[in-house]
């Protein structure tokens, strides 16, 4: 795997890489890998990385509409701010998310196969005069934490299944086999009247990993394979590749994504 560092933005595609970030007192480790899968013709998921920042998009429309749907988000998302209070990291990416949306609608297209993508991720802010992450979603792209051992999704999925697993008509495990499942219900661009994102916010704890991924991965792995994997490759670099590889044995019917990102006291 290449080592990368981030002085310079980086929307990644079709590679796997990893680096480190130094700021605000805190060390912060990230590796990604970004497969196009088995079945797929082109890659439209993307990731950005930068210091402080860590966001996945899952484009949509075909090739070359998802593709360019996933690179301008996160290339408008690039804009959001660092280490500011969460009640201001919340509201600049709300508006980046508006910006973001009006990009992609001037995407030239096939209006019947209207651009879009989902978009999830990370922004380092304070809170307290500690270190927190801001999440946010939108779409079916996750956002998990690992603390403690135990793996539990921060973001909620915007979909049809989702919904009704919240009415009590499916289960999460008859959801996993559902034909709606790859039926979402927000995103940016897509035809979709305005972004609504969801956000929360947790601290950065030393020790605790962040995952980031498409649907790619947690649609071929349940949580406890996940989680499995994860606990038996504490290295970034090697979780990444072995979370890819475990969707690509298991099929990998969709473009898969992986962010893995943690924090430690800067030295």
């Amino acid at each position: 795997m290449a080592e990368s560092g981030t002085s310079e933005p980086s929307i990644l595609r079709d590679t796997a890489v990893s680096g480190s970030d130094e700021l605000a007192g805190l060390r912060i480790d990230w590796a990604v890998a970004c497969h196009v899968g088995s079945v797929r013709a082109a890659n439209e998921d993307a990731v950005l990385v930068q210091p402080g920042r860590y966001l996945l998009a899952d484009g949509m429309g075909g090739h070359d509409s998802g593709e360019l749907a996933s690179e301008a988000a996160l290339q408008t998302l690039a804009a959001a701010p660092v280490g500011d209070e969460l009640d201001e990291t919340t509201a600049a990416l709300a508006n980046l998310l508006d910006e973001a949306q009006e990009r992609i609608g001037d995407l030239d297209g096939d209006p019947a196969r209207r651009a879009g993508t989902t978009a999830t991720g990370v922004v380092l802010a304070t809170a307290h005069g500690e270190p927190h992450w801001v999440g946010f979603n939108i779409g079916d792209s996750r956002t998990y934490l690992l603390t403690g051992g135990k793996l539990k999704q921060v973001s909620v999925d915007h979909s049809q299944v989702q919904e009704l697993i919240e009415a009590g008509v499916l289960t999460p495990e008859t959801a996993r086999i559902d034909p709606r499942r790859n039926v979402i219900t927000r995103a940016l661009g897509a035809g979709m009247t305005a972004p609504e994102a969801d956000y929360t916010a947790f601290r950065a704890v030393p020790g605790d990993v962040v995952l980031l991924c498409s649907d790619g991965l947690n649609g071929e792995l349940t949580d406890d394979e996940i989680e499995f994997v994860l606990r038996q490759t504490p290295d970034l670099r090697v979780g990444v590749e072995a979370l890819v590889e475990a969707a690509l044995a298991c099929g990998a019917h969709d473009n898969v994504s992986v962010v893995l990102v943690t924090v430690s006291p800067a030295e």
